[in-house]
């Protein structure tokens, strides 16, 4: 059950993080405003925080392996929000990213 809840704690982090920064794009770069920013802000804060209840300890470990999530969850914010529509390689390299955070996290370990 701990991978479960990892794997949900890492699709929850995706989201603040990647919504976050979104927020923040868009207040600055499509001049909605500072309210945008502020939320953005505040989304990138929970981010933060939601990873600590990760079941591993360690913190290396843990961003390491996100950063697998964060470019799989990345690609497919893009096709949700703004129509990006991923090539082959697009689609290769994610799947790449999903098997390093698999075996950085869930690798049996002695």
């Amino acid at each position: 059950m701990d991978v479960f809840r990892s794997l949900a704690l890492f699709a929850v982090a995706a989201v603040a993080e990647i919504g976050g920064a979104y927020l923040v794009w868009q207040g600055v770069r499509d001049d909605r405003g500072w309210p945008w920013v502020v939320l953005g802000g505040l989304a990138l804060t929970a981010y933060g925080l939601i990873a600590t209840f990760q079941p591993e300890a360690s913190f290396g470990r843990i961003f390491a392996a996100y950063g697998g999530i964060f470019i799989v969850g990345s690609l497919l914010w893009g096709m949700a929000f703004e129509g990006f529509r991923p090539d082959r390689w697009d689609v290769v390299g994610g799947a790449i990213c999903l098997v390093g955070m698999a075996v950085i996290m869930y690798a049996p370990r002695t």
